[in-house]
């Protein structure tokens, strides 16, 4: 990542290492089901009517500033970009992202468009535009991207069935490298995109890749990541791999943060990788689930073990659509009072 003189935002100064006064708190998922006031913003919409339509996107995005978050994360999904490169997805409930055709044969893949041009996408470069326009320099913008193990996974129907994404790979293998590749290339150009347009750090999500083992996370994710991140530099670098066993591989990308779950032992992360700067770890079953006392000393403790510095606040994974409001008001709350809130 190239240094550039000091930011104003103390999420973006964390995520370059610099000293701050107390560490950024913003969450994955922090505009979603959870919020009432999401819900009426989104009221009648399908997922992708509402996410494509700006002006609520843009409200939906700027929902949680109310609750007091470091950073606002723009609300789209993963499955935009292969949307744009033409492969149309519909959002069913209890299931997720499904594609109109599934990728199947090698025809199905080079139907798709390995270089989408900024237009196919246009409603995110204006929701960027429009969430920074609102903003007036109050608070960083987060853009995002899936990883391409995660989003080929959609693109052939199978998500987060990795027992069915195997046996994908293992009949038809020179379709599912070529979509890896295919992916890989169009998520660089898309985030390059956004940063261009005035994005001020981003996040690569690899939700489905903890599962895999070791050998294939070293054919399907790690080489990926590293391809997207080094293609896609100048702001602050995120990589998000739920509940990943292979931390000192994560640590390996080029990624100036790594956001760890809650079976990571933060304060160890610290120590073993101290060039690095970390997000994480509150529980999100916790926060969806637990008592507000619960929840504030599971921030506090998350804060002991990141120590101050070179440490964002977040969950191990996105806010459930079950959270109470006012565990995600004690969440922030907690984080920005400190340690002290447990003491």
């Amino acid at each position: 990542m190239t240094q550039t003189s000091s930011s104003p935002h103390l999420l973006i100064r964390a995520a370059r290492g610099e000293r701050v006064e107390r560490p950024p708190v913003w969450a994955m998922r922090q505009a979603g089901r959870w919020d009432p006031e999401f819900q009426k913003i989104r009221t009648g919409l399908s997922f992708y009517e509402f996410s494509e339509n700006v002006e609520k996107s843009v409200q939906a995005s700027l929902c949680p500033r109310r609750f007091g978050v470091d950073g606002i994360i723009l609300f789209y999904d993963i499955t935009t970009l292969p949307v744009s490169m033409g492969l149309p997805f519909e959002l069913k409930k209890d299931i997720g992202p499904v594609p109109n055709r599934p990728i199947r044969t090698m025809a199905d893949l080079q139907s798709l468009n390995a270089n989408p041009p900024p237009e196919s996408y246009d409603h995110i470069r204006q929701l960027l535009r429009r969430v920074k326009e609102e903003l007036r320099g109050e608070l960083p913008v987060i853009v995002f991207a899936g990883s391409p193990f995660t989003v080929a996974t959609y693109c052939i129907g199978t998500g987060k069935d990795v027992d069915a994404t195997r046996r994908f790979a293992a009949e038809h293998p020179d379709v599912w490298r070529g979509l890896l590749d295919i992916l890989s290339h169009a998520t660089g150009g898309f985030l390059r995109t956004l940063i261009a347009e005035g994005a001020d750090l981003y996040q690569l999500f690899d939700s489905w890749a903890g599962m895999l083992t070791e050998a294939e996370y070293d054919e399907w994710a790690q080489p990926y990541h590293t391809q997207i991140l080094a293609s896609a530099p100048g702001v602050p670098r995120i990589l998000f791999v739920k509940d990943c066993p292979y931390l000192a591989k994560m640590a390996t990308t080029g990624a100036e943060i790594i956001s760890l779950s809650s079976h990571h032992d933060l304060a160890a992360a610290r120590r073993d990788y101290p060039h690095l700067v970390f997000q994480g770890n509150v529980s999100e079953k916790t926060l969806r689930t637990g008592t507000v006392a619960e929840v504030e000393a599971a921030v506090v403790a998350c804060l002991k073990a990141g120590d101050g510095q070179k440490h964002i606040v977040n969950l191990g994974h996105g806010v459930g659509k079950e959270t109470p409001v006012a565990n995600f008001e004690a969440y922030i709350r907690a984080a920005k009072r400190g340690v002290s809130s447990g003491e």
